[in-house]
C-alpha cells in the first residue's frame, strides 16, 4: 500500500485570506478617471490652475448676474409683488396716477352731488353772491343783465389743487398718447429730441387756448389793451364774474402744475434752471399776493403778456424741431412779440405804479448842473393817485404804500428775469440770421443729449466686453493648446458672460485659441 504524501508546510501562495481586501469597499469607492477629469486635490477638491482662478472683479460680476436671476425667480409677497407692478406701470403710463384721482373725486362728489358736499368746491367755483350783494360794484349791481358774480375765500384753494391735478393729467396724456407718436412719425428717433418737442408743443397747445380766453375776459373788464388806469380806478375788485374768477384760478394751477414739474424734475434742467426757478417762485408770489388783496386787474394784464409771448416762443421751438421753411420769418415775429409784450407793455405798468422812493432825474438840457437835477415823487403816479390810496383792513382797502414797494419789487424783478432771457434770444437771433444753428440757447444741446445716451450704452458693452475679454484671457492662457468643454469653465461661466448649463449633452471638446481681444472705446464725437 502506497505511503501518503505529506502535506506541505508553506507554499509560495500563502495562505488565502477571508475576504477580498485588495477591492475598495462600495462605501468608498471614487469615480474611475476619465480623460477629461480635471485633478483632485489632497482635500478631494477639483484642481484648478492659477490661470483658471476667477479674479474678484470677474467673480463679483457673476454674482451679481446670478442674484439678479434668483431675484427675478424668487417669488415675492402678494401685496409688495403688486405694488411694484404698480410702480413700474405708472412709471410707463404717468397719466394714470392724475386721472385715478379726479375719477375718485368725480365719484365722491356723484354720489352726493349738491353744494353742501365738500368737494364740490373743488370742482366748481365757490362763493357764488347775491345780486344785491354790497361787495358786487354799484355799476354791476344796477345792470340787471350783469353776470353771477362770485367772491373769494379759502375754497378757492380746494379749486386749484383739484385743477393741479386735472392738468397733470392732460399734460401727461396728451404728450404721451396724442404727440409721442407724433413725433415718432415725424422721424425723431432719440429720445431728447422727443421729448423737447413734446414739451414746447403741450406749452404751444395750452397758451393757445387761454391766450384768447384771457383776451376775451380782458376785453370784458376795464384795463382791456392794457389800460393802467383801469387798474385802479375800481379798487378793491373783490368780486368777479365766472370767467374772470376761472381764468385766474386756473392760471394759478397751470403755474403751481408748473413748478411741481421743476421741482420734481420731470424735465431735464435747462442752462437757465435757476432764472427759471425764480420766475416761477416770483408769478406765484404775484398771483397769490394780487389775488389776495384785489389787485387781479394787474395780474390779468401780467398774466396775457406773459402767454401770448410763451406761445410765439412754444412755437417757434417747435417748429424748429420740425425744420419746418418759415422758421425764421416766424422766430423775427416772435422776437418783436416778446420785445412788445414783455418789455414795453410790462415797463408800462411798472410806470403806473411809481417808483416807491424818490429818484433823482438829470437836467438833459444841463447834465452837469446838479442844481437842475428833479426827483420822482412816488404820490404822483397813477398807483397812488387813481382810486384810494390807504391801508384800511376793514374795507379791504390795501393799495397803500407798503403795497406799492411789494408790487414794484415783484413785477422788477420779473423784468429782470425777462431781460436775462432776451439776451438769450438775441444770441439765437444773431445765429440765424447769418444761416446758423436754430436753436434755443437757453435749453441744453440735443446733440449733447443724444451723445450722452450714446455714451452710456457704449460703457455698458464696454463693461461686458472687459468681463468677456477676462474669461477669454484666463481660459486661453490655461489651455493654450490643448481644448476646453463647459466643464472646464470655472464655475459654468461661458466666455460671453452666460451661466453655462449642467444639464446640457455630453459635452464635446472644442479647440481653444488664445485669443486677447482689444477693447475699443469709442471717443465723444468732434463738433
Amino acid at each position: 500500500m502506497p505511503r501518503p504524501r505529506p502535506r506541505r508546510a508553506s507554499s509560495a501562495v500563502g495562505d488565502v485570506l477571508r475576504g477580498d481586501t485588495s477591492v475598495s469597499a462600495l462605501s468608498t469607492v471614487e469615480p474611475a478617471p476619465t480623460f477629461e477629469s480635471p485633478p483632485l486635490t489632497p482635500n478631494g477638491q477639483p484642481h484648478q490652475p492659477r490661470e483658471l482662478q476667477e479674479r474678484p472683479e470677474v467673480r463679483e460680476a457673476r454674482e451679481q448676474r446670478e442674484r439678479a436671476r434668483r431675484r427675478r425667480r424668487q417669488p415675492q409677497a402678494w401685496p409688495w409683488n403688486y405694488y411694484e407692478q404698480w410702480k413700474a406701470f405708472s412709471f410707463r403710463h404717468t397719466w394714470a396716477n392724475p386721472l385715478i384721482t379726479i375719477l375718485i373725486v368725480l365719484t365722491l362728489y356723484g354720489i352726493y352731488p349738491y353744494s353742501t358736499n365738500p368737494l364740490s368746491s373743488a370742482i366748481f367755483l365757490s362763493y357764488p353772491l347775491d345780486p344785491s350783494d354790497p361787495l358786487i360794484p354799484a355799476a354791476v349791481r344796477a345792470d340787471p343783465k350783469a353776470p353771477l358774480h362770485y367772491g373769494k375765500g379759502p375754497k378757492d384753494i380746494a379749486f386749484v389743487a383739484f385743477y393741479i391735478v386735472v392738468l397733470s393729467f392732460t399734460r401727461e396724456f396728451i404728450m404721451q398718447r396724442v404727440l409721442r407718436p407724433i413725433a415718432r412719425w415725424c422721424k425723431m428717433n432719440t429720445r431728447s429730441k422727443q421729448n423737447r418737442f413734446l414739451e414746447q408743443t403741450y406749452t404751444g397747445i395750452y397758451f393757445g387756448i387761454f391766450s384768447p380766453y384771457g383776451l376775451y375776459v380782458m376785453y370784458h373788464s376795464p384795463v382791456w389793451y392794457f389800460n393802467t388806469a383801469g387798474m385802479y380806478e375800481t379798487f378793491p375788485n373783490r368780486t368777479h364774474d365766472a370767467l374772470f374768477k376761472a381764468y385766474y384760478l386756473l392760471q394759478a394751477s397751470y403755474w403751481a402744475q408748473q413748478a411741481l414739474v421743476l421741482v420734481m424734475l420731470l424735465e431735464k434742467p435747462r442752462k437757465d434752471f435757476k432764472e427759471l426757478v425764480g420766475h416761477h417762485v416770483v408769478t406765484l408770489s404775484l398771483i397769490g399776493l394780487s389775488y389776495r388783496f384785489h389787485f387781479t386787474y394787474m395780474g390779468l394784464a401780467v398774466y396775457i403778456t406773459h402767454d401770448i409771448s410763451d406761445f410765439f416762443l412754444a412755437t417757434s421751438k417747435t417748429l424748429s424741431y420740425l425744420d419746418a421753411r418759415i422758421v425764421t420769418p416766424y422766430f423775427s415775429f416772435f422776437i418783436a412779440v416778446w420785445v412788445y409784450l414783455r418789455h414795453y407793455t410790462n415797463l408800462r405798468i411798472l410806470r403806473s405804479i411809481g417808483l416807491p422812493f424818490p429818484l433823482p432825474l438829470i437836467n438833459p438840457l444841463n447834465p452837469l448842473n446838479p442844481t437842475t437835477y428833479t426827483t420822482t415823487n412816488p404820490t404822483l403816479s397813477e398807483f397812488a393817485t387813481l382810486g384810494p390810496f390807504e391801508l384800511n383792513w376793514e374795507t379791504q382797502q390795501y393799495k397803500c404804500w407798503i403795497a406799492q414797494y411789494i408790487s414794484f419789487a415783484l413785477l422788477a424783478c420779473l423784468q429782470a428775469i425777462n431781460v436775462f432771457w432776451l439776451w438769450y434770444i438775441a444770441k439765437v437771433a444773431v445765429k440765424v440770421w447769418r444761416g446758423g444753428v436754430k436753436k434755443d440757447e437757453r435749453s441744453d444741446d440735443e446733440e449733447e443729449d443724444d451723445e450722452g445716451e450714446e455714451e452710456e450704452r457704449r460703457e455698458e458693452e464696454r463693461q461686458q466686453l472687459l468681463v468677456d475679454q477676462q474669461l477669454r484671457r484666463e481660459l486661453s492662457g490655461a489651455v493654450a493648446n490643448g481644448t476646453v468643454t463647459n466643464r472646464a469653465v470655472p464655475n459654468g461661466v461661458m466666455p460671453n458672460g452666460r451661466l453655462g448649463k449642467e444639464n446640457q449633452a455630453p459635452p464635446t471638446t472644442t479647440p481653444v485659441v488664445a485669443v486677447d481681444p482689444v477693447v475699443k472705446v469709442e471717443t465723444k464725437k468732434e463738433k
